[in-house]
């Protein structure tokens, strides 16, 4: 990774987004800021339709915020084209979703390749060692429906991570799978994410992700805030903006 990226890889700045429904406006998020490092793995706590998903789709550049602004590696989204974002996402940030979202007509090892096309990237090198990597080298040229959860669920991460992105979003990526292999998902993540020196932040509604988060940040009606967890509570440390 280029060593004259931002330190402050990712930020956002006063960021606002509300919704109509009919009549009614819900504001979703209010002057929410936040700075996060190259490397850094951010854990982002709440409860369902809190705001979170929303949040990650701000960052993606999936929908623009009414007001502020998100600058991922120094890039303000809001002024690219929707083309260029589409383009900014497909290279610079891998997603992982809860329900794993792998095309059920392509093999393993074809999930993974559409992802380097898709980035122009011709050498399929990277596919093979990743899926031996995750303990997959035997199931490249099996479909996903005939993995187990969390093998999907692997598949997933790899398939994020196999263009090098420098920004990872989690949204839920344990939630269709038991404990143990939530844990076993969760510690292969951090590992990769070290590895490829990636910034990850990572939406759920429970606390399974502590255990590899380096800061924790909740989002409770509108408003971003920064916590420390502590055994069973929740210390409010201060509101981020």
């Amino acid at each position: 990774m280029p060593d004259n990226l931002p330190p402050e890889f990712l930020s956002l700045s006063s960021l606002s987004k509300a919704y109509r429904e009919g009549s009614t406006q819900h504001q979703v998020l209010e002057n929410a800021s936040l700075c996060l490092q190259r490397g850094e793995i951010c854990a982002l706590l709440g409860k369902s339709g809190s705001g979170k998903s929303t949040l990650l789709n701000l960052i993606a550049g999936i929908d623009l915020p009414d007001s502020g602004e998100v600058r991922v590696n120094g890039v303000c989204l809001s002024q690219l084209s929707e083309h260029e974002r589409t383009l900014f996402r497909r290279r610079h940030i891998g997603f992982i979703f809860q329900s794993f979202n792998l095309i059920p007509t392509l093999k393993v090892r074809e999930n993974l390749e559409l992802a380097l096309e898709l980035n122009g990237i011709r050498d399929r090198t990277p596919v093979d060692l990743l899926l031996a990597r995750l303990g997959l080298g035997d199931r490249k040229e099996s479909f996903p429906d005939r993995l187990s959860g969390g093998e999907q669920q692997r598949v997933a991460i790899a398939r994020a991570l196999i263009h090098r992105p420098s920004l990872i979003l989690a949204d839920e990526p344990t939630g269709n799978l038991d404990a143990r292999t939530g844990e076993e998902v969760l510690a292969l993540l951090q590992e990769l994410i070290k590895e490829f020196e990636a910034t990850l932040l990572i939406a759920t509604h429970s606390t399974d992700v502590l255990a590899i988060a380096q800061r924790i940040l909740r989002v409770e009606e509108g408003k971003l805030i920064e916590s420390r967890e502590t055994d069973q509570t929740v210390e409010k440390a201060r509101v981020v903006g």
